[in-house]
């Protein structure tokens, strides 16, 4: 652990020449110290270029393998180190976004696991570079703490050159904490509101001149808000030898298993639909606008019915939730996410000479989930569909002559069991030689991956489902009672079994990849640096169906063969930096990745599946320090698209179209432009400040045959933005200030459009939360407490499906450290 206190900018650009060793003083003072400590720790910093920690946040070296500054380097890159995680009390990835400029959460976010986009497109989540799950449309999901993260790097656009298969938005890279040959026991409790408590170890030390080890272990409990709970346990462990000087060899071991209540629903906003009532809203219209439909098509209410309808709208119905405070739609027939992940990855650094670096990754992974979710439970009001005003089952729920216009209706519950299994393998080898007076390093790197998905589900359904057979004989009907209330929900009774589950899903996925890629960064004179880099992958699909339920879905009830299907192409990124002096910098960035369209998609290897989905990204952007390299701030407009998406072809007729007819069109997208700001900055011993914040523009332009064509993505803001300071003040004689904190964070309305339910104009509320904290740093303990939501805003965090999901009230929790 550093002995002195410093921001994601503090040891900036000393970190370049001192790897975080003395502080800005001790270098003033004793510049001898700084050069006896540069000749010392020379070796030891060069064999660990794949493992550096927060005290080298300058340097981008984990983002792009490479050496570079960040003020060199052409690519979007927000670090976000320990400090602020600890201060802010940050316990999970979800908290921790609120720092990088760009990361929000997922639209059609069904409360399952980090649904995180980065610029509206996905994220790919890694653990020092390696696979951490998820992804790539994955519906099962967990949840990463920062439990044994000592600092979280985001690369913004495709990466396929340097990380393998992901997302199209870029990389959340989790740097994971490393043993350490000086010797240090840490315990932490923590306590808070929701009868939350935590009790955490972390130990380190030699074992020998050559052999250290790491002991990271923390279990945690909590109730939650809205009874959201969370049981963790987890325990990291690793090892690492040093042979000499040029070489180590680390091998580390995770297991992780918890419990998280699931709210796939969140308030729901209630089915109004204005544009069947002439353009009025829910709290223009009257009795006599809800009309019924005159062909006698859906159902038919009374005037005194009519009239009900009406008294329960709020102005806000069609547009926003609907706000029931504490309650949820939330059954007890509902499961936690219980997740369990074994990982164990091998790390080999070696020197081969002074100038050339070899790194190597191996790493197993496997993450078990299962949960049951409720989802549907939709609240009809009114609308007009297809023609038909209130047609059955989209409609209020009218039960012998009584009207219910809070009930939910087509009520599904889903049973998920899924199991993951990974192999990945990386080789990075780095070559540094100067020609013609440049200097030159030449990355060639190699990696395979290979996934397996086992999944299975099941549903149980209220009595809007029904399913028929051919002849139309009825051979399913759902069980499960309506909830005639959704403010006061009445639950069915009994387990899920109880209720004639059907089988829905049952399949194996297998998704593998390997690419070879080729990277040249150029330090030329006069300012000029350059990162060009080119990369082939190639990636393949099989898919197994084992057969559902016949009742479900009678064409494939039976099992099918395994498909297989392959695609494959070229990646690259060009940039380049000029800086015109020390403290300014300009680049430009473009590049283009490729991966998997779907990790849970359907194959059928007849030659028509869909290919790879591509990536483009493109970045002009400047950095600026200033006050003696103590702060850094980046401004950097983008656009970035996932291209080369499916839509359906409206003139192909199955059996009809001939040949030259496409049953399909490739050149769908998701497109992002904006505009990002991140400045951090230590000013002086007693001031830190981190400001970051977004405007962006996300748009959903994948099918143009669609009316949602061209509109905006789902649960991603126009605007965040977040700042967070933090003062020293010197009080009451004691021998280190008292740290103090005020963060604000204000997110804009999000989208959750679906013309499809008939709420076209859905959204979540913008919102300003702040959060504060005070701490104290004695020389072997700590106390903290930190408030978050200072002034007890009513909000929603997420936007759920066709909802919202409430954030939490005001709340404290008291963090204590003691060091042996």
């Amino acid at each position: 652990m550093q002995q002195f206190r410093f921001s994601l900018l503090a040891v900036a650009c000393a970190s370049a020449f001192l790897p975080g060793l003395l502080s800005a003083n001790e270098q003033a003072q004793a510049p001898e110290k700084v050069q006896a400590a540069e000749l010392k720790n020379k070796d030891i910093e060069r064999i660990t270029v794949y493992g550096r920690q927060n005290q080298v946040v300058m340097n981008s070296g984990l983002a792009t393998k490479s050496d570079m500054s960040l003020m060199e380097t052409p690519a979007a890159v927000v670090i976000v180190d320990e400090e602020l995680i600890n201060a802010q009390g940050v316990n999970n990835l979800q908290d921790l976004v609120r720092n990088i400029s760009g990361v929000t959460q997922a639209g059609n976010n069904y409360g399952i696991g980090d649904n995180l986009v980065i610029r509206g497109l996905g994220a790919n989540y890694t653990y020092d570079g390696m696979y951490g799950g998820a992804g790539l449309g994955n519906t099962f999901n967990p949840t990463r703490s920062l439990t044994n993260v000592e600092s979280v790097e985001v690369l913004k656009g495709p990466a396929t050159g340097l990380y393998g298969m992901g997302s199209a938005g870029g990389v959340i890279n989790l740097i994971e904490k490393k043993p350490e040959f000086e010797s240090r026991h840490d315990i932490g409790v923590e306590l808070g509101q929701w009868d939350s408590y935590a009790l955490s170890i972390d130990s380190t030390g030699g074992l020998t001149d050559k052999l250290a080890y790491r002991v990271v272990a923390k279990t945690a409990r909590s109730d939650g808000y809205r009874d959201i709970g969370t049981d963790r346990d987890e325990v990291y462990t690793s090892i690492k030898y040093v042979f000499d000087d040029s070489q180590d060899l680390m091998l580390s071991a995770s297991y992780i298993k918890d419990a998280i209540a699931v709210d796939s629903i969140g308030h729901p906003i209630r089915i109004y639909n204005a544009e069947s009532v002439g353009g009025k809203t829910a709290g223009e219209a009257s009795w006599e606008d809800l009309i019924n439909d005159p062909e006698g098509k859906g159902i038919q209410l009374t005037d005194e019915q009519r009239q009900q309808l009406a008294d329960s709208l709020a102005a806000s119905d069609g547009l926003t939730p609907y706000e029931f405070g504490h309650n949820g739609i939330i059954s007890p027939m509902a499961k936690d996410n219980e997740g369990e992940e074994l990982r164990f990855k091998l790390t080999h650094n070696i020197f081969l000479n002074e100038n050339l670096f070899l790194n190597q990754q191996l790493q197993y992974r496997d993450y078990s989930s299962g949960f049951a979710r409720q989802t549907g439970a939709y609240n009809y009001v009114y609308w007009d569909r297809r023609g038909t005003i209130n047609a059955d089952p989209r409609a209020p729920l009218l039960e012998d002559g009584v009207l219910y216009p809070f009930a939910a209706r087509r009520q599904e519950y889903r049973q998920v069991s899924a199991d993951e299994t990974s192999w990945q393998y990386f080789a990075d080898l780095r070559y540094d030689f100067e020609l013609a007076g440049i200097d030159n390093e030449l990355l060639v790197n190699a990696n395979f991956e290979d996934r397996d998905i086992r999944f299975k589900q099941y549903s149980i359904y209220d009595a809007d489902k029904v399913i028929k057979n051919k002849a139309g004989d009825v051979i399913y009907q759902g069980q499960l009672p309506y909830i005639y209330d959704i403010r006061n929900p009445n639950w069915a009774e009994g387990s899920f079994k109880d209720h004639d589950p059907l089988m829905t899903s049952n399949y194996n996925k297998k998704v593998s990849a390997w690419g070879v890629g080729l990277q040249h960064v150029g330090y030329f004179g006069y300012g000029f640096t350059t990162r060009i880099g080119v990369a082939f992958n190639e990636i393949k699909q099989s898919y197994e169906h084992f057969g559902v339920d016949e009742r479900y879905r009678a064409s494939a009830a039976e099992p099918t063969p395994e498909a297989d299907t392959s695609d494959d192409g070229i990646t690259y990124n060009l940039g380049v930096t000029f800086m015109p002096t020390d403290d300014l910098s300009f680049f430009v960035n473009h590049s283009k990745g490729r991966t998997a369209y779907s990790m849970l998609g359907g194959v059928e290897g007849d030659g028509s599946d869909r290919l790879d989905s591509e990536s483009i990204s493109d970045d002009l952007g400047m950095r600026i320090k200033a006050f003696d390299d103590q702060m850094l701030t980046s401004l950097v407009f983008f656009k970035s698209s996932r291209t080369n998406l499916q839509f359906s072809n409206p003139d192909y007729e199955e059996g009809v179209s001939g040949s030259n007819v496409p049953k399909s069109f490739y050149d769908g997208k998701e497109e992002t432009t904006g505009v990002e700001l991140d400045m951090n900055a230590h000013l002086n011993e007693q001031w830190m400040i981190n400001v970051n914040g977004v405007y962006q523009d996300a748009r959903d332009k994948k099918d143009p045959n669609r009316s949602s064509y061209d509109t905006r993505q789902k649960g991603v803001p126009y605007v965040t933005a977040s700042a967070w300071v933090t003062y020293g003040a010197e009080m009451f004689s004691l021998s280190s200030p008292i740290d103090i904190s005020l963060g604000a964070k204000y997110v804009d309305d999000r989208s959750t459009n679906s013309s499809s339910f008939g709420i076209p104009d859905g959204h979540v509320p913008s919102y300003t939360v702040f959060d504060s904290a005070i701490s104290y740093q004695a020389d072997n303990w700590k106390l903290q407490l930190n408030v978050n939501n200072l002034f007890n805003e009513a909000y929603y965090n997420k936007a759920m499906f066709l909802g919202g999901m409430p954030g939490e009230e005001r709340n404290a929790k008291l963090t204590f450290n003691y060091q042996l």
